[in-house]
């Protein structure tokens, strides 16, 4: 089992989502928020399950359902551990190279 690790960049993705939503919705946020942990947790047992990403070959993007949309996890595998590096819906602009 790999442990793993949040980069200050996607706990910053998280606080940035969960913002957006909760003025609205704040059922929706606490939901939204407990299905990326969730992902985040299958990481440490199977952490190939993302989608390797094509400009960027060392790294994975985890595509979590939520509602008509989702988010996009992307992160990177180390010895060490599973790396989270940043978290977008999927209505958002893409991820920068990393």
């Amino acid at each position: 089992m790999q442990k793993v690790i949040w980069l200050d960049s996607a706990v910053n993705d998280i606080v940035r989502l969960r913002q957006f939503i909760v003025s609205n919705n704040p059922e929706a946020a606490s939901k939204a928020a407990q299905i990326i942990k969730t992902a985040a947790n299958k990481l440490a047992e199977t952490p190939n399950i993302g989608k390797p990403v094509a400009d960027l070959p060392d790294y994975r993007d985890l595509y979590i359902r939520f509602g008509a949309a989702g988010y996009i996890m992307r992160y990177r595998i180390y010895l060490d551990g599973v790396y989270i590096i940043h978290i977008r819906h999927y209505r958002e602009s893409g991820f920068k190279n990393e």
